[in-house]
């Protein structure tokens, strides 16, 4: 039975999902644990999300603050030990919120933000991590900062004080994602920068064997509705 098939139990997904991490990380050499594996939440309710906590995962993500907002305080009274990450963009305007709630941060992409960030990490004494997103396949509709501009974003986060725990990317859908994790990779190295969020539900194999410390799955852990 596959784990998508909607008569799939959602802790059989997640045994399925965890036993392929682990036969990418051994395959690259890799210890199964350095890779830490979020479960994509995103409009899902909290009654389809507590059969995941009940299984043992803890690590989700969201790609909005006011979604999250609405689900996670309920969910994390009844499980406190559930961690959040953002994976979505974040408006310069929501950063308060957003290092309130959440503990890590996937999506930083302007300068403009990571002042915001700065701002509210100073406010809160708070400090979440941080992943600078790249734009990796250089297209006009997806959020992430150029290639080329990437030093800059940096430098600036790091003189801000933001805590930035690597580098996050999307590559283009419908081709071969594994170059685009390569050169991801390679960036984070040549940057003194070791954590990679990188990966989803249809290739974070891949992504693990190419050196991914965080992947993002949602579609092989939750059925789609209808």
């Amino acid at each position: 039975m596959r784990a998508d098939d909607p008569k799939t139990s959602p802790e059989t997904r997640l045994a399925e999902v965890r036993e392929a991490i682990d036969r990418a990380a051994r395959l690259a050499g890799r210890k199964p644990e350095a890779v830490t594996l979020i479960a994509i939440s995103k409009t899902k309710s909290v009654e389809e999300i507590t059969p995941l906590l009940a299984a043992g995962q803890s690590v989700f993500g969201e790609n909005r603050v006011q979604e999250a907002e609405a689900k996670w305080p309920a969910l994390r009274e009844k499980w406190p030990g559930a961690t959040l990450h953002l994976v979505g963009q974040l408006q310069s305007n929501k950063a308060d919120e957003a290092v309130a709630l959440f503990d890590a941060i996937h999506s930083v992409d302007r300068p403009s933000l990571v002042a915001a960030l700065a701002r509210a990490m100073d406010r809160q004494d708070r400090r979440p991590p941080c992943f600078l997103q790249v734009n990796i396949g250089d297209e006009p509709q997806k959020g992430g900062c150029a290639i080329d501009a990437l030093p800059g974003l940096l430098a600036g986060a790091r003189s801000a004080g933001l805590p930035v725990a690597g580098l996050m990317a999307v590559p283009p859908a419908d081709v071969e994602a594994a170059p685009y994790f390569a050169l991801l990779a390679k960036i984070a190295r040549d940057k003194g920068l070791t954590g990679l969020s990188m990966g989803m539900s249809g290739d974070y194999e891949t992504a693990v064997t190419l050196g991914a410390t965080h992947i993002r799955v949602g579609t092989a852990l939750f059925v789609e509705r209808g």
